[in-house]
């Protein structure tokens, strides 16, 4: 007899492994820039150039970019100073190949920014690294059985989500910006940022499309050097497909993205003029698509005419237990610590960070801190643009239906909006809106038959077996239960019982004729 298997696609996890790289150098600023009188602002980016398996070492090589803002001493200008550090870093995983598929996280943990003399900053980061191995496997169900003889089989109904799709892609956004008229000509950027907000993947026929925005914040020195300084905020937003053969609307998604390229750039218009502003982004994105099914899985087999000796195993398999984006809507205070007076907010940035998971009854809790810059302009002509920097705990249970302790779930946090206002008394108020967007998977080991094969009945046990049965169903009894301790046929008893269905009740009286025919 030959079983009917249906592969399972899953991804398994093989390795991960988290390393802490530090950083710290000095940086001399450029001749071509004034003296340092006093740190505004310091913002990082790392770019990740390379990550391949050597063995079983993940090499990474990258590096931390920053920029700082300062407030310069003879003209009290605002002026910058840009570098990076570049690593190179070996993580090692055990068990990984060649062939598996290796995923890079980071964060920038800490970055402290300190002015050793007027020409002269110091830079200390801590930058961690998540690496994780994944190996796409089968898993092979057993979900019928093939054989000249008459075999009976019993069945159960699993509910899996598959890999149907896994593949790496980039999607490139390319911008330009034009100045309001209120706004002067260009002559030189000092600050930019540029950050994804709110994208949303959707799977469709063939394609998965993608939309959100880009929010853009740039300052900037004019070319009349009367006028102060300007700065440009808008949000850009965005919307395409990218092209997947296999991909179907009723897959779920398990997308990271992240940006991996950003540029602004200033760049004249039709007239000649330094009034546009270029911008390019590149977004890679780690795309998992999983394809739900019910999978009638093989239990049991056995043939009233002869013995079925059966091998039995265990299949990993997957269940969806929820896929949501919650949103969590925050508000908080800054203090000032001096006693500047605001005039004028100019930008809010945050990022978040988890600091805990932990599931609980019907969800997952998490906490986390949303760090926060607030750039201002304060009532003091010597050095009136500032800022503030502050971390706000908060916690959150996000719904997770059925989510059980052997479960395993993935939180990406994200902000959707952000602001700042001014309340008086040295106070911000901060609203944002944090994104948790959340996949909750279980795990499950499913007992399944590798193998079958039928063999002759012993003459012995054939002859000792009655021809006609007398049977009182018992509890937890069913036909085929009945039927394979009998040597005799579900549909036979079913027939010959004028029963019409496979359950029995407690206490009926069955009668039962052997079907066995020797090999």
């Amino acid at each position: 007899m030959e079983l009917i298997k249906k592969n399972i696609h899953r991804n398994r996890q093989k390795g991960r492994v988290v390393s802490q790289i530090t950083l710290d150098d000095d940086f001399i600023v450029p001749d071509t820039k004034e003296d340092m009188e006093a740190l505004i602002l310091d913002g990082n980016d790392v770019e990740i150039a390379e990550s391949r398996i050597m063995g079983s070492r993940c090499m990474v090589k990258g590096q931390l970019s920053f920029c700082v803002l300062y407030h310069a001493q003879k003209s009290r200008m605002v002026d910058n100073v840009e570098g990076a550090i570049p690593f190179d870093e070996a993580v090692n995983v055990n068990d990984m190949e060649e062939d598996d598929d290796l995923q890079v996280d980071w964060e920038v943990e800490d970055m402290t920014v300190t002015m050793i003399n007027s020409r002269k900053l110091n830079v200390k980061a801590v930058i961690t690294l998540t690496v994780t191995a994944w190996e796409l496997c089968d898993e092979e169900l057993a979900v019928g059985v093939d054989s000249s003889e008459e075999a009976e089989t019993a069945s159960q109904y699993i509910e899996t989500a598959a890999i149907a799709v896994q593949t790496r892609d980039t999607y490139r956004i390319k911008e330009e910006v034009e100045l309001t008229s209120s706004k002067p000509n260009i002559a030189e950027i000092l600050w930019q940022s540029l950050k994804p907000r709110g994208i949303e993947c959707r799977p469709l026929d063939g394609k998965l499309s993608i939309h959100g925005e880009m929010e853009l914040f740039c300052i900037y020195r004019a070319q009349e050097e009367h006028i102060p300084l300007q700065w440009v905020e808008r949000s850009i937003p965005f919307s395409g497909a990218l092209e997947l053969a296999d991909c179907t609307d009723e897959m779920v998604p398990d997308i990271d993205i992240r940006l991996l390229h950003k540029e602004v750039e200033a760049k004249a218009d039709y007239d000649g003029e330094m009034r546009l502003l270029s911008v390019e982004a590149v977004l890679e994105l780690s795309i998992r698509l999983y394809e739900e099914d019910r999978v009638e899985v093989l239990g049991d087999i056995y043939c009233p005419g002869a013995d079925v000796v059966i091998e039995n195993g265990t299949a990993q398999l997957e269940r969806l237990v929820t896929r949501n984006a919650s949103k969590y809507k925050m508000t908080d205070k800054l203090i000032l610590e001096s006693a500047d007076k605001i005039l004028q907010i100019c930008h809010t940035d945050g990022s978040v960070k988890l600091d805990s998971m932990e599931a609980v009854e019907n969800g997952l809790e998490v906490e986390g801190t949303l760090c926060v810059d607030a750039l201002y302009v304060a009532a003091d002509d010597e050095s009136p643009v500032r800022s503030i920097r502050g971390m706000l705990p908060f916690s959150y249970t996000i719904e997770a239906a059925g989510i059980k302790p052997e479960c395993t779930y993935r939180v990406r946090p994200g902000i959707e909006q952000l602001g700042a206002m001014l309340l008086g008394n040295g106070e911000l108020e901060i609203k944002a809106v944090i994104v948790l967007d959340c996949l909750v998977m279980e795990q499950m080991a499913i007992p399944v038959i590798l193998s079958a094969r039928a063999e002759p009945l012993d003459d012995q046990k054939l002859a000792g077996m009655p021809g006609i049965v007398g049977y009182v169903a018992q509890p937890g009894d069913t036909l085929w239960k009945i039927a394979k301790k009998f040597y005799a046929s579900v549909e036979s008893i079913r027939e010959l019982n004028e029963l019409g269905a496979d359950e029995v009740t407690p206490g009926r009286r069955l009668l039962i004729v052997k079907q066995t025919e020797k090999l």
